[in-house]
């Protein structure tokens, strides 16, 4: 006779998500919902994420999963966690650049990074606040961890949008299109048309240069563009859905290579700096940085915006939180 109080075996994987706002509740569904892992989302707000899990709970019947997902503002919830993603901080508002955000998010992400990684040791920890590759830094200097398990999430998001606007233009499915953009996340980012394709075929061989300039750029103020349209928010959808690829191809060791914000000890002339560069991404976390075979003037932008990423660690260092 089944005994109506026994629980379902499930799998020890297990990813936390700091941050119960837009980015972080949705990056829960999409673990959930795509059986990768079970799922502890985590705020400091009380009964904020225990409502949100209870709510994806309550909808794993509809989505054919079982997978548990805790609310809590507990970080002991939070122990044994394989991946780690780190999504609080204050959301960037219309008028503000990613920078304006500095301050205030440095003090949240060196405040909850430790606490994660105490009950946490082994895990990989991926980082989605704002500005996203000086919180990678600050998130690798406070936690202790190798190099390899600390990385940014924007690569994978900065390449989505870049690939959304070349099927629009293009009118073609983008399931066909792969893209790459390298650099800060901002607006000095280096989106590489050599290097997006649709079925192989670089679109310096399908768009004129004008239109390619114009869908760079749009790339580059992909996440302001959307901040102007929302008026009272940010993008949520598209950076939950780069997060959980990133966390898929960790969890199921696919090693990938996708661009994520990752430390660079000398590869394309950079050091002591997170930024977005190729990298192949699996169980052990990124296993080396893809080093691509760029033009000068590809390499001078790469080296322009990482000038961008090294002032804000600058200004970092003297907060002396890290």
């Amino acid at each position: 006779m089944f005994k109506p109080n026994r629980r379902i075996d499930h799998s020890p994987t297990r990813v936390s998500v700091i941050g119960a706002g837009n980015v972080g509740s949705t990056l829960a569904q999409r673990i959930a919902e795509k059986n990768l892992a079970d799922v502890v989302l985590l705020d400091r707000v009380p009964g904020k994420p225990e409502g949100m899990a209870l709510d994806l709970m309550q909808a794993r019947a509809i989505e054919h999963h079982d997978r548990l997902i805790v609310g809590t503002s507990d970080y002991k919830d939070t122990a044994n966690s394989d991946v780690v993603v780190v999504t609080a901080g204050v959301p960037r508002k219309q008028g503000m650049s990613r920078e304006d955000l500095l301050r205030v998010n440095a003090e949240v992400v060196a405040s909850v990074v430790p606490m994660a990684v105490e009950h946490s040791p082994d895990a990989i920890f991926i980082v989605v606040t704002n500005p996203l590759d000086v919180m990678t830094y600050l998130a690798w200097k406070v936690s202790g961890l190798p190099k390899s398990k600390v990385m940014g999430m924007a690569g994978v998001l900065d390449a989505s949008r870049f690939q959304a606007f070349i099927a629009m233009e293009l009118g073609i499915s983008i399931a066909d299109i792969t893209a790459m953009v390298m650099g800060g996340h901002g607006d000095l980012m280096v989106p590489l048309p050599r290097y997006s394709t649709v079925s192989g075929v670089p679109i310096t061989e399908l768009m004129t240069p004008d239109a390619i300039t114009r869908l760079v750029d749009r790339t580059r103020h992909g996440g302001a563009e959307i901040v102007k349209l929302m008026q009272t928010g940010s993008a949520y959808f598209a950076p939950a859905s780069a997060a959980a690829e990133m966390v898929e191809a960790i969890l199921l060791n696919r090693r990938r290579i996708i661009p994520v914000a990752a430390y660079l000890d000398g590869e394309y002339g950079l050091h002591d700096l997170f930024m977005g560069v190729p990298v192949q991404l699996g169980q052990e976390g990124i296993d080396m940085v893809v080093e691509l075979n760029l033009s000068k003037a590809e390499l001078n932008a790469l080296h322009t915006s990482a000038k961008s990423v090294r002032e804000n660690i600058d200004r970092l260092a003297a907060m002396n939180l890290a």
